[in-house]
């Protein structure tokens, strides 16, 4: 019993990185229809913005070095305001044109902000150690856990109700719905594009810097590829929820998570190295059964 709510709690906690990271790739689409493979640069931006750029691989820690509030807080508006400046810069000219010109320009992107890190902070990994004090374990029921993985989880469970509540009670909330079901009909009622999107971008960096904070407590090393494998588990979980839908990204994201975990333990240690292979062959298998997704969700007209 103990050795389950072990594993149950390993796959809530990456399966709730997954989710985080899948709500921010999945309200750009549901509005725009861009597929952001950049998110995953934001993701990697936040976890830089911790440190000073140095070609020393052990950087002093600059911004980890605040009180956690404000450590939040100035990771939260750097991410924010990089997510508006790109929407402004890369993706506003672009705004009628195809989804997938507007997925090559998100790879263009990401290629740039990767490789501007390189140009500033150096390939080599640098060393974060931050916030130590959740590598700590607690005892639950008798049954050890680690810290970080309860506030992973309780930080998950607590952004998504705080969006929920965002997009049915708040007016730009009600407008990025409305902008999701129909963008054309909703600017003819008097929704304004710009403010919306803006508001999907501002949400997606928000996503991706608290993404960034708990992935790195978890890994404790930045590379200027950093959050690439975890918005590629999350596309691949917004796919299997389905596109557009933000409650098929979160349901996407903790499956992909229990997948990871679920082979993770049956297979034996022989196979444990292809664990990849397995997982993506089950997301195979979901979508031989469900094609559309575990939700299906209206199509849309492209953005113009």
């Amino acid at each position: 019993m103990q050795g389950f709510i072990q594993h149950l709690a390993d796959a809530l906690s990456l399966g709730s990185l997954f989710a985080l990271t899948a709500l921010g790739i999945s309200l750009l689409f549901g509005i725009m229809r861009l597929v952001n493979f950049a998110h995953g640069d934001l993701i990697t931006i936040g976890a830089y913005a911790l440190i000073v750029p140095s070609s020393n691989p052990n950087a002093v820690m600059f911004i980890g070095l605040w009180p956690v509030l404000d450590t939040i807080i100035a990771i939260c508006a750097i991410v924010v305001a990089l997510a508006i400046l790109c929407e402004r810069l890369a993706f506003k000219p672009m705004r009628g044109a195809n989804p997938s010109v507007l997925m090559i320009a998100s790879f263009a992107v990401s290629y740039f902000l990767q490789n501007a890190l390189i140009m500033i902070y150096g390939s080599r990994p640098k060393g974060v150690n931050l916030w130590p004090a959740l590598a700590q374990s607690v005892s639950v029921g008798g049954v050890r856990l680690q810290l970080l993985q309860i506030v992973t989880i309780v930080t998950t469970l607590v952004l998504l109700c705080g969006l929920t509540l965002f997009l049915r009670r708040s007016a730009i909330g009600r407008q990025m719905r409305a902008a999701s079901e129909n963008f054309m009909m909703a600017r003819f009622l008097g929704v304004r594009a710009n403010l919306v999107i803006a508001a999907a971008f501002a949400i997606s960096g928000f996503f991706a810097a608290v993404v960034s904070l708990l992935y790195v407590v978890q890994r404790g090393t930045i590379t200027y590829d950093f959050g690439v494998p975890l918005v590629m588990a999350a596309f691949v979980a917004t796919v299997i929820g389905g596109m557009g839908s933000v409650l098929g990204a979160v349901l996407g994201g903790f499956l992909v998570g229990f997948a990871n975990v679920f082979f993770q333990v049956v297979l034996p240690m022989s196979l444990r190295g292809d664990r990849d292979a397995f997982v993506y062959g089950f997301v195979i298998l979901v979508l031989l059964v469900r094609p559309a997704g575990l939700i299906k969700v209206k199509s849309v007209q492209e953005r113009v």
